[in-house]
């Protein structure tokens, strides 16, 4: 990381320490461990020696639906599952630097409350009856730390948010919160905690902006994960690491208190919370739980459709579903084992009699790109300057990237803020009647125009900003395809002297050439028309037996 003034790296140094030392010292995994780890540390947890078979079983062979219903029938008590997270949660912060906090003895106490209760009643509390859930460092926990990326933002708060509280109140325990990016607005999780990295590759990012919780939940330190998304946030680090995640529409979950401050940029471009898990139902569940809670009766902006999700049924008629393939957004041609993942998705989907596979073109998506860039910060980037030398943290290079649009072309005038608005409904007009001429159900795409970036390298968020900026719910699904080594894949017009689609295109090869991917695993995006997420979720019921996705 780079360094800031001393008394910025003194501070940051108590950090660290405090959460060093909430690591039992019975859970410290030896220096000689780390230090001689290999770039894939996925199986250091099993290797360990700290967790036992049972633990074990516990950690790697269930999703939250099935640990749920194991703790409601008593094969598993809440308090051992909570261990065995709490136990695998730090041995992965300790080989990818995901936590930024860890609170084991408070999440026994809260898992012994629920076993006592269920001995009690013979009830549950709710659907999430004892099943771990890590959050991101940003939302609101209460009696913990929230950050907003930077040190001087730490502050400890005494109230949960509205969504965690509701996640509460469904019978999660909570154990530990998990890292994110300076400022919570870049494709990296690297910020005063420290530098996320991927545990199939240490060498590459876990992503950001819940880079964190994407690595602990490949590292199997957690069964449920909740993420926020304003420009791939979510997405970008379940593609990543090779875990699910889901970016709603935004009127569909509570953001009320789930980021201190609010965000200027959610003026133009929605943000929003979403599940990051193991499996499809997880993130189903996770849905399901927020619909039942009614969540709109405290905050209205929100939507009162019903969550139907996966149990949402096909149109009249048994009508193919008509999938769309959008292989590149015109930009930026994507790596080569992006294009392998994509080419097996269309493969697998061609030779189905419900399923009708057609071409989907790309529209404007530099522009859409470049116009969320610069609504992120419309007033510019003078006060996160000011505040980043007054505490002596110094300002990233991915910060200094992100800002850059925003920088150069502020809008803080009342006409400036119409303007970028007015831009972004128009966008949507012309999609919409972009979509309906495509005649699609969903569209699948690339999440990321590569593997995993190397670390500092994360660039170009087209992909998946794209779909913030038109407010479209988006699923990430882990495909079987995994990145060779360096020099293992070339792109496929190389002998055709093949010409880059723009500048960055030809960036994003060099950052290819120069790379060594070996053993990212690689995902699909499915995207469906705003305020679609039900049928985006029935699609997804027809099209899971043939995409090898986890249920």
């Amino acid at each position: 990381m780079p360094r800031g003034s001393d008394e910025y790296e003194q501070k940051r140094a108590a950090n660290l320490q405090r959460m060093a030392d909430s690591i039992p010292v019975e859970l410290r995994l030896p220096q000689h461990v780390v230090d001689s780890a290999p770039k894939n540390v996925t199986n250091i947890p099993r290797e360990s020696g700290l967790l036992t078979e049972r633990e074990l079983d516990i950690t790697e062979n269930y999703d939250a639906v099935a640990l749920a219903e194991a703790i409601a029938t008593k094969a598993y008590t809440a308090v051992e599952v909570a261990a065995a997270f709490c136990k695998r949660a730090v041995i992965a912060h300790q080989l990818t630097c995901c936590l930024t906090e860890f609170f084991m003895d408070e999440a026994l106490a809260r898992a012994r409350e629920l076993d006592d209760h269920l001995a009690a009643t013979g009830r549950t509390v709710g659907p999430l009856h004892g099943v771990p859930t890590s959050v991101k460092a940003h939302m609101p926990l209460r009696g913990h730390l929230m950050d907003l990326g930077t040190l001087s933002s730490e502050r400890a708060l005494d109230f949960d948010s509205q969504a965690v509280a509701i996640v509460r109140d469904a019978g999660a325990v909570f154990y530990c919160k998990t890292n994110q990016p300076q400022f919570i607005m870049h494709l990296e999780s690297a910020s005063f905690h420290g530098r996320t990295l991927n545990p199939h590759n240490t060498a590459l990012t876990s992503g950001g902006s819940s880079g964190g919780e994407a690595a602990l939940l490949a590292m199997r330190g957690s069964a449920f994960g909740i993420g926020s998304d304003i420009g791939g946030s979510i997405r970008a680090p379940s593609a990543f690491c090779g875990v699910y995640g889901f970016k709603p529409t935004s009127n569909l979950l509570p953001r009320r208190d789930g980021l201190l401050g609010g965000s200027a940029g959610e003026m133009t471009v929605p943000a929003t919370w979403g599940p990051m898990s193991r499996s499809l139902r997880d993130m189903d569940l996770f849905m399901a739980v927020f619909s039942a809670a009614q969540p709109w009766r405290v905050d209205p902006r929100l939507s009162v459709v019903p969550w139907t999700g996966l149990a949402t049924p096909p149109p009249p008629a048994a009508a193919p579903l008509k999938v769309g393939f959008m292989m590149t957004d015109g930009a930026i041609q994507p790596q080569p084992p992006v294009v392998r993942a994509m080419e097996w998705a269309k493969a697998r989907l061609q030779g189905a009699a419900e399923i009708e596979v057609k071409p989907f073109a790309p529209l404007r998506t530099r522009e859409a790109a470049a116009n969320a860039r610069t609504a992120y910060f419309p007033y510019g980037v003078d006060a996160m300057r000011r505040a980043l030398e007054a505490s002596g943290e110094p300002f990233q290079a991915l910060s200094e990237w992100s800002v850059r649009d925003a920088e150069a072309a502020p809008t803080p005038t009342a006409q400036g803020l119409f303007e970028l608005a007015d831009k972004k409904e128009r966008f949507w007009y012309d999609w919409a009647a972009h979509w309906a001429e495509q005649d699609v159900d969903v569209v699948v795409c690339p999440a990321f125009y590569g593997p995993a970036a190397a670390h500092t390298t994360a660039f170009y968020w087209n992909y998946t900003i794209l779909f913030n900026y038109l407010d479209m719910p988006a699923v990430v699904l882990p495909t079987p395809v995994v990145a060779g080594g360096r020099g293992a894949e070339r792109y496929a017009d190389d002998d055709d002297d093949g010409t880059p689609l723009s500048e960055e295109c030809e960036h994003a090869r060099r950052l290819w050439d120069e790379g060594d991917f070996e053993g990212a695993p690689i995902a699909i995006q499915i995207v469906a028309r705003r305020q679609h997420d039900n049928e985006l979720f029935g699609a997804l019921e027809r099209l899971k037996k043939y995409l090898d996705v986890k249920q």
